[in-house]
């Protein structure tokens, strides 16, 4: 981990960011006493909602979801005449 101070950082910011994005973190330091790390984003992952948390919402399944597709529909999905 690399420490700079606040007026290398303002002066090389651009390259700091480079190493930056190449995964390295970076302590800027004020008079010799760190008082900032700079370190790569990395976006939060989204959360996986628990069976059920989006009850109530105005979302619904219909009752015969999981019926079989009538003959038409399943030999046009399959490339074939009804």
């Amino acid at each position: 981990m690399q420490t700079v101070n606040i007026h290398q950082a303002k002066t090389h910011f651009s390259r700091l960011i480079e190493q930056i994005q190449r995964g390295e973190e970076i302590v800027i330091a004020k008079a010799g006493v760190p008082v900032a790390r700079l370190s790569p984003y990395v976006p939060e992952r989204a959360r996986i909602k628990p069976p059920g948390g989006m009850q109530g919402q105005g979302y619904w399944i219909a009752d015969d979801f999981d019926a079989p597709l009538p003959e038409e529909l399943l030999a046009a999905f399959q490339g074939r005449a009804a």
